[in-house]
């Protein structure tokens, strides 16, 4: 939790850090920030983020993404780049190119 020696206490991953993209918000363009996001909306563009993206079961990105962890729930399409754990639930439908160091599926997810 704490960066370095400097003192300073990283909160990127905190849940008072979220941005969310609620149900029935269609965003066009990219998004860049440095913490977690939550789209339950639709975002058509690219997502940049250090923090952790979590898609809810009506969520969806067409695009490119790049975070630190994901869960999936609803649906995904284009690029996806998650520089730790990916956990793809059971409502998940993915399309497009995943790379990631860990995956984590629940049985009934669609990816291709």
């Amino acid at each position: 939790m704490f960066k370095g020696g400097n003192g300073k206490v990283d909160t990127t991953n905190s849940p008072d850090k979220l941005n969310r993209i609620v149900e029935g918000t269609y965003i066009k363009g990219d998004i860049k920030g440095d913490s977690n996001f939550r789209i339950d909306g639709v975002l058509v563009g690219s997502l940049d983020t250090l923090g952790k993206l979590v898609i809810g079961p009506t969520g969806k990105i067409e695009g490119e993404v790049k975070c630190s962890n994901a869960d999936i729930e609803g649906k995904f399409e284009g690029n996806l780049v998650v520089d730790g754990l990916l956990n793809i639930k059971s409502t998940a439908v993915i399309t497009g190119t995943i790379t990631t160091n860990q995956i984590g599926m629940e049985v009934g997810c669609s990816f291709s």
